[in-house]
């Protein structure tokens, strides 16, 4: 065996790396929570969903920090996370917590996670690297606490009224920075697919 491959596996059996493929399999988990009766299914779904958050934040750090960053977790990092935050929307939908106009901002939300997965990967070609923004990551957190939020919905309001009304409010707050955010990763891929 080559150092090179041994040294691929070391990073696919990283701590970091095994954070994200936790934090993909808490997606049918949650998912799996929307399926029990009563306030139960909200706690468990929202305790699922926060230890997946905290996986997003762990999993990046470490990498850095131990320097243990490879190309295997660049590419399932943005996929875990995607998979997380639609699923979540999903399931809110169905559940109903998501509602009338409150369905255009997650479907501004889940478009923009479309497109820029499609730039990312049109940009990747042309070998250009398009950095996450500050703005970008307040409105990743934002969009996460949005969700917890959500997830507590009628569980939350009984405990403390007015817990879905914040999740809604902070779900439009996001859609809001995605569509800005959004609009600065199309606008580069327009213009490297312009020169190009």
């Amino acid at each position: 065996m080559t150092s090179s491959s041994t040294h691929a596996r070391g990073h696919a059996t990283s701590l970091p790396n095994i954070l994200t493929y936790g934090r993909i399999a808490a997606v049918p988990a949650m998912v799996a929570c929307f399926y029990l009766e009563g306030h139960l299914a909200n706690w468990l779904a929202l305790t699922v969903f926060i230890a997946a958050s905290i996986t997003d934040f762990l999993d990046g750090y470490l990498a850095r920090a131990w320097q243990q960053q490879s190309a295997l977790g660049r590419m399932l990092d943005p996929i875990a996370d995607k998979l997380l935050v639609a699923a979540a929307l999903m399931m809110l939908v169905d559940a109903g917590t998501i509602g009338g106009w409150s369905l255009l901002a997650a479907i501004i939300i889940l478009s923009r996670e479309i497109l820029v997965s499609g730039l990312r990967e049109f940009l990747a070609e042309l070998r250009v690297s398009v950095p996450v923004t500050t703005l970008a990551k307040w409105k990743t957190t934002m969009q996460m606490v949005a969700i917890g939020f959500l997830l507590a919905g009628p569980a939350g309001d009984a405990v403390i009224p007015g817990v879905s009304l914040v999740g809604l409010t902070l779900l439009w707050l996001s859609a809001i920075l995605t569509l800005y955010t959004g609009w600065d990763y199309f606008r580069a891929g327009i213009r490297h697919a312009m020169e190009e």
